[in-house]
């Protein structure tokens, strides 16, 4: 399978910083630290899988995934300001 760029490669759970880049790239600053902190794992995990190349499936989502994933979203919105 040729991928027409990076972007084109499949995301899946393990691949934290990428989703959290995926996540900042759409809701850019309308969620701060705080809030990005207070978001319902239920919400996040439905906003990851509405990314176009996500390639995980919802049954692997653990809840360590969704915490490195709020993690990694507040570093990228760090790095942002």
């Amino acid at each position: 399978m040729a991928f027409k760029d990076i972007e084109d490669l499949p995301i899946h759970w393990k691949d934290h910083e990428d989703i959290a880049m995926k996540l900042y790239e759409r809701f850019g600053d309308d969620f701060t630290e705080g809030k990005i902190y207070r978001i319902r794992f239920t919400e996040l995990i439905e906003w990851v899988l509405e990314i176009p190349t996500f390639a995980g499936a919802r049954e692997d989502c653990t809840e360590a995934h969704l915490e490195q994933i709020q993690a990694k979203w507040v570093y990228e919105w760090r790095d942002n300001q």
